[in-house]
């Protein structure tokens, strides 16, 4: 489908390797949903790292919440919801790090002769 101007005149389309990004270093095939690739070590990575790390705030969390007196600041309600916060993270962080391994560990079957 062609384009035509302000005046009626035919445009030529932007060829899809131009269109986009700019940088883009392989041209655009249309099929990219299908197809996208994601960096599964840059995840992996960020998982491990982030995993342990709300882990742990959710405990700290939740301890100071219960500790915390009825007139201290931040308030129990306060601190309970930073906790299931760090714990709804840290479930995300988990569930991705299980996707990333398990993908990984099926394009390395998938490569063997």
């Amino acid at each position: 489908m062609v384009a035509d101007d302000d005046q009626g005149r035919p445009v030529e389309p932007v060829p899809r390797a131009r269109s986009g990004v700019a940088g883009r270093h392989t041209p655009r095939t249309g099929t990219e949903p299908r197809t996208a690739r994601s960096p599964l070590r840059l995840r992996l990575l960020l998982s491990g790292i982030f995993l342990p790390l709300f882990v742990v705030a959710a405990v700290l969390f939740g301890v100071w919440a219960g500790t915390s007196g009825s007139g201290d600041t931040p308030s129990s309600g306060a601190l309970v919801v930073l906790a299931a916060v760090c714990a709804a993270l840290a479930l995300l962080a988990a569930v991705d790090l299980l996707v990333v391994t398990r993908r990984r560990r099926r394009e390395r079957t998938a490569r063997r002769p």
